[in-house]
């Protein structure tokens, strides 16, 4: 498992201090192999800007997504769902066991179908074309930022 760190940035009040007082800190990962991370990488720098400690895991399955949430003491996971809900799904499943309530945002290819049912399990859902804006601002909801 690969795995980088933007680095670490000076909080200037743009985002509230996460669990120890530090920046609120939000774990990146993709739930499937669809080879596009520009995504990814946008929203990454988008939070990074933001004041947010970013944590990029890259592409991973659902135990080393929930694992490295817990191991790395996020206060927000972010997954590229890549049209694959039902990896998604896995994920929410093993974050719950593993690393409790920690809120989650997706974002990618989801289906309006997909979509409604990740909403109702309590995901922020961003599809194509959603401002990185946008989601730095429902991180900082999300976060208590």
């Amino acid at each position: 498992m690969e795995e980088w760190r933007e680095p670490p940035t000076a909080n200037d009040g743009r985002v509230g201090a996460g669990r120890s007082g530090r920046p609120a800190r939000v774990l990146l990962a993709k739930t499937a192999l669809d080879g596009h991370w520009r995504g990814v990488m946008l929203i990454a720098r988008t939070l990074r800007d933001a004041g947010f400690e970013v944590v990029s895991l890259g592409m991973a399955t659902a135990d080393e997504i929930a694992n490295a949430a817990r191991d790395e003491d996020v206060d927000l996971v972010g997954l590229n769902v890549g049209g694959r809900v039902e990896v998604v799904e896995r994920v929410l499943d093993r974050l719950r066991a593993v690393a409790g309530d920690v809120p989650v945002f997706a974002g990618g290819t989801v289906p309006p179908w997909a979509a409604k049912r990740l909403v109702a399990r309590g995901i922020e859902v961003f599809p194509p074309g959603s401002a990185p804006d946008d989601i730095a601002a429902a991180a900082r909801r999300l976060t208590g930022s």
